[in-house]
């Protein structure tokens, strides 16, 4: 079954749009979903904390290569957070420099993300989602403007 899905800008700053996706039936980014998770998780707290300082040097310096571990396949911009060893992983797509989009994340239980149903979910939504809006890219439909994404706003894609 197809799930509606929107694209919600979470944070900008002079370097980096910051963007998560969005399920109708949950009314919440997918990233905010990670961040409720997590963010009381006195165990985890070290690695969580690693990710949230991960996110707060992208927002000075930009969404650049290094701070992202690659997850997906050549042709998709499939990467997660924190790129050092954790036992959470934020997945994220990584459009350009300037403009980052957040997804979810879980613990990483498995040596491979494909190998957990719950990760490879996560995972799998991101990717889905990066195949329509480089489709409206390539269309005219969406466009990129330094770091923002126009025509964004009212859109609906169905994953």
């Amino acid at each position: 079954m197809k799930k509606k899905t929107t694209l919600e800008l979470v944070e900008q700053s002079e370097k980096v749009s910051l963007y998560s996706i969005s399920f109708a039936m949950d009314r919440k980014t997918e990233f905010e979903c990670f961040l409720n998770k997590f963010e009381k998780e006195a165990s985890l707290n070290r690695d969580y904390q690693r990710i949230i300082y991960a996110l707060s040097i992208i927002l000075e310096n930009g969404a650049l290569e290094r701070y992202f571990r690659p997850e997906g396949k050549r042709d998709d911009s499939l990467n997660a957070l924190p790129i050092e060893n954790s036992r959470i992983r934020l997945f994220c797509l990584r459009i350009s420099d300037e403009i980052l989009i957040l997804g979810n994340g879980d613990f990483k239980h498995t040596a491979t993300y494909e190998q957990d149903t719950k990760l490879y979910g996560y995972a799998l939504d991101l990717q889905r989602f990066e195949k329509l809006l480089r489709k409206d890219i390539d269309d005219g439909v969406v466009s990129i403007e330094e770091r923002e994404l126009t025509n964004i706003e009212d859109k609906d894609y169905w994953i």
